[in-house]
Protein backbone atom coordinates (compact mmCIF):
# COMPACT_ATOMS: atom_id res chain seq x y z
CA UNK A 1 0.00 0.00 0.00
CA UNK A 2 1.02 3.43 -0.85
CA UNK A 3 1.38 5.96 2.00
CA UNK A 4 0.38 9.45 1.41
CA UNK A 5 2.63 11.97 1.20
CA UNK A 6 2.58 13.88 4.27
CA UNK A 7 2.23 16.93 3.36
CA UNK A 8 -1.22 15.73 1.32
CA UNK A 9 -2.36 14.28 5.12
CA UNK A 10 -4.32 18.21 5.52
CA UNK A 11 -5.93 17.80 2.14
CA UNK A 12 -7.13 13.95 2.62
CA UNK A 13 -8.96 15.07 5.87
CA UNK A 14 -10.39 18.02 4.04
CA UNK A 15 -12.02 16.09 1.78
CA UNK A 16 -12.86 13.23 4.56
CA UNK A 17 -14.93 15.74 6.39
CA UNK A 18 -16.23 17.42 3.29
CA UNK A 19 -18.02 14.46 2.35
CA UNK A 20 -19.00 13.20 5.96
CA UNK A 21 -21.13 16.91 6.07
CA UNK A 22 -22.44 16.59 2.61
CA UNK A 23 -23.96 13.23 3.53
CA UNK A 24 -25.62 14.68 6.50
CA UNK A 25 -27.16 17.86 4.67
CA UNK A 26 -28.60 14.75 2.92
CA UNK A 27 -30.60 13.60 5.39
CA UNK A 28 -31.34 16.37 7.10
CA UNK A 29 -34.65 17.77 6.64
CA UNK A 30 -34.71 21.31 5.01
CA UNK A 31 -35.87 24.19 7.78
CA UNK A 32 -39.74 24.78 6.08
CA UNK A 33 -38.95 28.23 6.20
CA UNK A 34 -35.97 27.43 3.60
CA UNK A 35 -36.54 30.36 0.84
CA UNK A 36 -39.54 31.99 2.21
CA UNK A 37 -38.56 35.92 3.78
CA UNK A 38 -40.04 36.93 6.77
CA UNK A 39 -43.00 39.60 6.61
CA UNK A 40 -42.67 41.86 9.23
CA UNK A 41 -45.27 41.92 12.47
CA UNK A 42 -45.74 44.27 15.01
CA UNK A 43 -48.71 44.41 17.64
CA UNK A 44 -50.70 45.89 16.03
CA UNK A 45 -51.19 42.54 13.57
CA UNK A 46 -52.31 40.39 16.40
CA UNK A 47 -55.91 41.23 17.11
CA UNK A 48 -57.44 39.48 20.04
CA UNK A 49 -60.64 38.12 19.88
CA UNK A 50 -62.13 36.85 23.66
CA UNK A 51 -65.77 36.31 24.66
CA UNK A 52 -67.53 39.75 24.53
CA UNK A 53 -68.80 40.20 28.14
CA UNK A 54 -65.65 39.30 29.47
CA UNK A 55 -62.59 41.85 29.96
CA UNK A 56 -60.09 40.95 28.19
CA UNK A 57 -57.37 40.25 31.21
CA UNK A 58 -59.67 37.42 32.55
CA UNK A 59 -59.03 35.24 29.00
CA UNK A 60 -55.60 36.43 27.95
CA UNK A 61 -51.94 37.25 29.65
CA UNK A 62 -48.95 38.25 28.23
CA UNK A 63 -45.42 37.76 29.85
CA UNK A 64 -41.87 37.57 29.20
CA UNK A 65 -42.69 36.95 25.21
CA UNK A 66 -45.42 34.71 25.43
CA UNK A 67 -48.73 34.77 25.00
CA UNK A 68 -51.47 33.10 27.36
CA UNK A 69 -55.23 32.67 25.77
CA UNK A 70 -57.91 30.34 27.38
CA UNK A 71 -61.42 29.76 26.97
CA UNK A 72 -64.72 28.28 29.23
CA UNK A 73 -67.30 25.81 27.38
CA UNK A 74 -69.86 28.14 28.64
CA UNK A 75 -68.11 31.43 27.45
CA UNK A 76 -70.03 33.78 25.19
CA UNK A 77 -68.91 34.04 21.88
CA UNK A 78 -66.63 36.84 20.46
CA UNK A 79 -69.02 39.03 19.24
CA UNK A 80 -72.97 39.33 20.29
CA UNK A 81 -74.48 38.80 17.15
CA UNK A 82 -72.26 35.37 16.16
CA UNK A 83 -74.12 32.15 16.99
CA UNK A 84 -69.99 30.76 16.93
CA UNK A 85 -68.30 28.91 19.52
CA UNK A 86 -66.22 30.28 22.27
CA UNK A 87 -62.95 31.26 21.62
CA UNK A 88 -59.84 33.41 22.60
CA UNK A 89 -57.54 33.51 19.87
CA UNK A 90 -55.22 35.96 18.23
CA UNK A 91 -56.19 37.01 14.07
CA UNK A 92 -53.26 38.05 12.46
CA UNK A 93 -54.30 41.38 10.78
CA UNK A 94 -53.25 43.73 7.83
CA UNK A 95 -51.71 40.35 6.40
CA UNK A 96 -54.71 38.91 4.76
CA UNK A 97 -54.11 36.95 1.25
CA UNK A 98 -55.08 35.59 -1.57
CA UNK A 99 -52.47 34.39 -3.48
CA UNK A 100 -48.99 33.21 -3.62
CA UNK A 101 -47.33 31.36 -0.38
CA UNK A 102 -47.53 31.62 2.79
CA UNK A 103 -46.41 30.37 6.31
CA UNK A 104 -47.55 30.63 10.02
CA UNK A 105 -44.88 30.15 12.40
CA UNK A 106 -45.14 29.91 16.35
CA UNK A 107 -44.00 27.66 19.31
CA UNK A 108 -47.32 26.74 20.43
CA UNK A 109 -47.90 25.09 24.44
CA UNK A 110 -51.24 22.78 25.42
CA UNK A 111 -51.40 21.82 28.65
CA UNK A 112 -53.06 18.65 29.59
CA UNK A 113 -56.61 18.78 30.06
CA UNK A 114 -57.37 20.74 27.58
CA UNK A 115 -59.55 18.99 24.75
CA UNK A 116 -61.34 19.35 21.57
CA UNK A 117 -59.96 23.06 21.11
CA UNK A 118 -58.67 24.27 17.88
CA UNK A 119 -55.30 26.00 18.51
CA UNK A 120 -54.48 27.28 14.91
CA UNK A 121 -56.42 27.52 11.65
CA UNK A 122 -56.40 29.48 8.75
CA UNK A 123 -59.50 31.38 8.27
CA UNK A 124 -61.21 31.84 4.69
CA UNK A 125 -62.08 29.57 1.79
CA UNK A 126 -63.95 29.08 -1.53
CA UNK A 127 -66.11 27.24 0.32
CA UNK A 128 -67.13 27.20 3.88
CA UNK A 129 -65.22 29.27 6.91
CA UNK A 130 -61.71 27.86 7.02
CA UNK A 131 -59.45 26.12 4.90
CA UNK A 132 -57.15 24.40 7.59
CA UNK A 133 -58.07 23.59 11.59
CA UNK A 134 -55.83 22.02 14.09
CA UNK A 135 -57.49 20.65 16.87
CA UNK A 136 -56.55 19.31 19.94
CA UNK A 137 -58.00 15.67 21.77
CA UNK A 138 -56.75 14.42 24.35
CA UNK A 139 -53.52 14.98 23.54
CA UNK A 140 -53.08 14.62 19.89
CA UNK A 141 -53.57 17.02 16.84
CA UNK A 142 -55.59 16.37 14.36
CA UNK A 143 -57.00 18.04 10.88
CA UNK A 144 -60.74 18.73 11.93
CA UNK A 145 -61.91 15.85 13.86
CA UNK A 146 -60.25 13.29 11.21
CA UNK A 147 -56.64 12.94 10.30
CA UNK A 148 -54.02 12.23 12.84
CA UNK A 149 -51.42 15.10 12.64
CA UNK A 150 -49.23 15.08 15.30
CA UNK A 151 -49.34 12.94 18.97
CA UNK A 152 -48.31 13.46 22.30
CA UNK A 153 -48.25 17.09 22.87
CA UNK A 154 -49.29 17.89 26.29
CA UNK A 155 -47.02 20.26 27.92
CA UNK A 156 -44.31 20.58 25.83
CA UNK A 157 -43.51 23.69 23.67
CA UNK A 158 -43.81 22.69 19.99
CA UNK A 159 -42.95 24.62 16.46
CA UNK A 160 -45.67 25.02 14.13
CA UNK A 161 -45.41 26.18 10.84
CA UNK A 162 -48.03 26.20 8.36
CA UNK A 163 -47.60 26.56 4.83
CA UNK A 164 -50.49 27.65 2.53
CA UNK A 165 -49.52 27.51 -1.53
CA UNK A 166 -52.45 29.08 -2.48
CA UNK A 167 -51.76 28.99 -6.24
CA UNK A 168 -51.11 25.42 -6.09
CA UNK A 169 -53.91 24.45 -3.61
CA UNK A 170 -52.02 22.68 -1.42
CA UNK A 171 -51.12 23.12 2.80
CA UNK A 172 -48.26 21.69 4.36
CA UNK A 173 -47.72 21.51 8.43
CA UNK A 174 -44.76 20.63 10.25
CA UNK A 175 -44.00 20.03 13.83
CA UNK A 176 -40.55 20.73 15.02
CA UNK A 177 -39.63 21.25 11.25
CA UNK A 178 -40.57 17.74 10.36
CA UNK A 179 -43.58 17.76 7.93
CA UNK A 180 -46.58 15.70 9.51
CA UNK A 181 -49.16 16.61 7.10
CA UNK A 182 -50.27 18.00 3.69
CA UNK A 183 -54.39 18.16 2.45
CA UNK A 184 -55.74 20.09 -0.79
CA UNK A 185 -56.89 23.68 0.32
CA UNK A 186 -60.49 24.51 0.11
CA UNK A 187 -60.07 27.04 -3.22
CA UNK A 188 -58.91 30.96 -2.99
CA UNK A 189 -60.76 33.38 -0.95
CA UNK A 190 -59.69 36.17 1.53
CA UNK A 191 -57.37 34.44 4.10
CA UNK A 192 -55.72 34.70 7.50
CA UNK A 193 -54.24 33.32 10.09
CA UNK A 194 -55.13 32.50 13.88
CA UNK A 195 -53.64 30.71 17.02
CA UNK A 196 -55.26 30.41 20.30
CA UNK A 197 -58.32 28.16 21.55
CA UNK A 198 -61.59 27.99 19.75
CA UNK A 199 -64.00 24.99 20.81
CA UNK A 200 -64.79 22.59 18.83
CA UNK A 201 -68.60 22.05 18.03
CA UNK A 202 -68.62 18.84 20.42
CA UNK A 203 -66.72 16.90 23.02
CA UNK A 204 -64.79 19.68 23.77
CA UNK A 205 -63.42 20.11 28.08
CA UNK A 206 -64.87 22.55 30.01
CA UNK A 207 -61.31 24.75 30.50
CA UNK A 208 -59.27 25.32 27.45
CA UNK A 209 -55.63 26.94 27.02
CA UNK A 210 -52.99 27.31 24.98
CA UNK A 211 -49.86 29.83 24.98
CA UNK A 212 -48.24 30.80 21.94
CA UNK A 213 -44.56 32.56 21.50
CA UNK A 214 -42.15 33.82 18.98
CA UNK A 215 -45.18 34.29 16.57
CA UNK A 216 -43.86 34.85 12.57
CA UNK A 217 -45.74 35.04 8.68
CA UNK A 218 -43.10 34.27 6.02
CA UNK A 219 -43.78 35.18 2.07
CA UNK A 220 -42.20 32.61 -0.36
CA UNK A 221 -39.64 34.37 -2.13
CA UNK A 222 -40.48 35.47 -6.16
CA UNK A 223 -38.06 33.51 -8.42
Amino acid sequence: MVEPKSYMLPFVLLVVLLNKFKAILCYAPADPTYGFSPVALTPENLELQRPYDVPLEERYSYENGVHKLWVYADDKPHDPNSLTQPRTEIRIRGLDYSSGVWQFEGYGFVPNGTSGATIAQIHGAAHGATTLILRIYNGDMRYYSFDLVATDLYDKWFRLNIIHDVDGGMVTVFIDGVQKFATKDKGPGDLHFKCGVYAAPANISYYMESRWRDIKIFKKCES
